[in-house]
């Protein structure tokens, strides 16, 4: 049995008792089918039939600083015989927020929570006690967690303020006081928030470079003013970090662009490779879980994941680490678009810090481009490179030179392929 079928007689039996043959949708989009995987180290996992493979996945963006570091896996090992869940405070809930504070610009208190889509909703819900107000102006093509109340407008034809469902047996009242506005457009949003009071929005919930959008950066000047006009009508600027926080710098976005929302969401990175996020933003806003907000949730601040926490921070705050991984991103970058450009169609990249995304050639329709990508993660895969079904590439500090060359040396065998069958 070749190592492909051995996953796919794997998605086979997982599809008989787990509904989709995954654990969250998308990866039932991984072409030809989701690869079962065995164990996991630095850059590389390894498949149930033992071959190894370059990961860009790392696990959808969390391990930042490759799977199965030593110092994580140790501070979790500790941890573990002494105590997994209490219900009650331990000194982890300090240590490891005292670290992610210290690296955001502009945080005083955290919240602990388990998923990027529960942090933004305690988010919306700290924005609406705060002003009275119901209203949420979120971005076309923005994902906010799978939340009835945020899971809207994902498509770049969704024009309009008015929010459209993301998904089948979605409540369509749930996303009622949504406004949609298009990312980057300043006059826009102007026009949204110059009667932000009037029209009762609470908040602005945003994810200020696109994560899963295509990897798009903020124009200058467009967070600047996003900022002056919450400030005028008094709502509350909510960044989404869970993609881009600890990952295109130690301070997330608000570092990188010097814009500091009132509250930021966090997850994915933050625990490396464990399952945590957090709510971190202005004390004013975060105290009023003391004072009427209901905050709750059985493993939230749980020991065992705060010691993942406390252990990425530490790792991250280590001088050069940014450096480095910049550099490392940069080089993919770099040697990824030479191949690129001998190629017909001259497909790119977005890249901001660690993060990447494919861009497929414009001359070619949505489901050209759909396919497209979709024969190159398959080809890639049977030379030993994991990409994502969504386009983007997740860089860390534990690929090292030799994976982006090998990277690259698959790249141009898969595009050179792919242009003999048919023109990119």
């Amino acid at each position: 049995m070749n190592t492909i079928d051995s996953s796919y007689e794997a998605f086979q039996r997982c599809s008989r008792s787990v509904g989709g043959g995954v654990s969250s949708g998308l990866r039932a989009a991984m072409k030809p089918h989701p690869l079962f995987v065995d164990r996991a180290r630095g850059a590389h996992v390894w498949d149930l039939g033992g071959t190894e493979y370059v990961d860009y996945v790392m696990g959808w963006g969390p391990t930042i600083v490759g799977h199965s570091h030593p110092h994580i896996i140790d501070a979790v090992q500790q941890m573990v015989p002494r105590m997994q869940m209490v219900g009650m405070g331990h000194e982890l809930e300090y240590e490891a927020a005292e670290l992610v504070l210290d690296a955001v610009p502009g945080t005083e208190r955290l919240l602990w929570t388990n998923s990027g889509t529960e942090a933004v909703q305690i988010a919306l819900r700290l924005a609406r006690a705060a002003t009275g107000r119901n209203r949420v102006l979120k971005f076309t093509k923005s994902y906010h967690g799978w939340h009835d109340s945020v899971y809207a407008s994902l498509d770049a034809s969704h024009v309009g303020e008015t929010a459209v469902p993301g998904s089948a047996g979605q409540n369509p009242n749930a996303i009622a006081d949504l406004i949609i506005a298009q990312f980057n457009d300043i006059a826009g949003v102007e026009r949204i928030l110059a009667d932000g009071r009037e029209r009762d929005i609470a908040a602005v919930l945003i994810d200020p470079i696109m994560s899963n959008a295509g990897v798009v950066a903020p124009v200058p000047g467009f967070l600047e003013r996003l900022r002056e006009l919450c400030d005028q009508q008094g709502v509350v600027l909510i960044f989404d970090q869970v993609i881009a926080g600890f990952r295109i710098a130690r301070g997330g976005a608000t570092e990188r662009y010097g814009v500091t929302p009132d509250l930021s969401v966090f997850g994915k990175a933050i625990a490396g490779g464990f399952s945590q996020s957090a709510v971190a933003g202005k004390a004013e806003l975060i105290d009023q879980v003391a004072s009427g907000v209901t905050h709750a949730g059985t493993y939230n601040g749980n020991p065992v994941s705060l010691a993942a926490v406390k252990a990425t921070q530490e790792l991250l705050a280590q001088p050069g680490v940014y450096e480095g991984l910049e550099a490392v991103s940069a080089l993919f970058e770099d040697r990824v678009l030479q191949v690129f450009d001998r190629m017909p169609g001259h497909p790119g990249l977005s890249r901001v810090g660690s993060l990447l995304n494919f861009v497929p050639p414009a001359d070619i329709g949505a489901q050209e481009q759909r396919r497209l990508w979709d024969a190159v993660i398959e080809d890639m895969l049977g030379r030993g490179v994991v990409l994502l079904p969504s386009g983007k590439i997740f860089l860390s500090t534990a690929h090292t030179v030799d994976d982006v060359e090998r990277t690259v040396d698959a790249f141009e065998q898969t595009l050179r392929q792919l242009s003999e069958l048919q023109p990119l």
